[in-house]
């Protein structure tokens, strides 16, 4: 067998396997996600809001050209973007959950690197994970944004603002709520820090359903200075 060849095949049968698939070899560039499922997954670019990152159809555009949904015309939330690696659908969703609550942090290091790909050309200051309230951190021990936000955040070779956001209080699951209790439920949900003011911050978390969380937490850092808040996610349900 020819040298080159037996190398290639060593290097093949040594590399870590896709993340989604399990069967393929990562991609050779370093991304923990082989090319078929990236392709599959993550490499799409459909019509999505600009702010809250919902999709829209193709010809959704407002006349000034910029994609905005329905909801944000009529209430536009406290941050400025939103950026989404997927939708909130097989087989992304049970990566989440798995990221969640069963310990993969491999998965969240996957999402961080992803999304550094996609916010490549991203020109702000510094990165913010989501906090969890002591309680659930303590309950699951690792906080799944900042699992996400740490690799972002050197790849993307900004510094993770670790006092820039808390959470005050402790708050019941969003999950079944409707949008009006969302909001409700995550009222005055988040403090932030002197370390916010004056920056442009990349707010990051796994999936963004209506917004209500972000949104609160986008509004306790521009009331600390911020200048502007731009949400990072996994994944957006559809």
């Amino acid at each position: 067998m020819p040298l080159a060849r037996a190398f290639v095949m060593l290097r093949q049968l040594l590399a870590p396997a896709c993340v989604v698939c399990g069967i393929t070899a990562a991609h050779p560039s370093g991304s923990p996600v082989c090319a078929g499922c990236r392709d599959d997954y993550f490499n799409g670019n459909p019509p999505r809001c600009r702010l809250c990152a919902n999709r829209l159809p193709a010809h959704g555009r407002d006349a000034g050209g910029v994609e905005l949904c329905g909801r944000c015309l009529a209430h536009p939330p406290q941050f400025d973007a939103t950026w989404a690696l997927a939708d909130y659908a097989p087989p992304v969703d049970a990566m989440i959950a798995a990221l969640k609550f069963h310990n993969r942090l491999d998965l969240g290091r996957a999402f961080g690197l992803l999304l550094a790909e996609r916010l490549a050309r991203w020109q702000g200051d510094a990165v913010v994970a989501l906090p969890l309230s002591p309680e659930r951190l303590r309950e699951r021990g690792y906080n799944q944004a900042e699992e996400i936000a740490r690799p972002l955040a050197r790849q993307l070779r900004r510094p993770l603002l670790r006092d820039a956001l808390l959470r005050s209080r402790h708050c019941a699951s969003q999950q079944g709520l409707r949008l009006a209790q969302r909001r409700t439920n995550v009222r005055g949900a988040f403090a932030a820090g002197v370390a916010a003011a004056g920056r442009d911050l990349l707010l990051v978390d796994d999936v963004l359903t209506s917004g209500s969380t972000l949104d609160a937490a986008a509004a306790a850092l521009k009331r600390a200075g911020a200048r502007s808040v731009t949400n990072g996610v996994v994944a957006r349900t559809p």
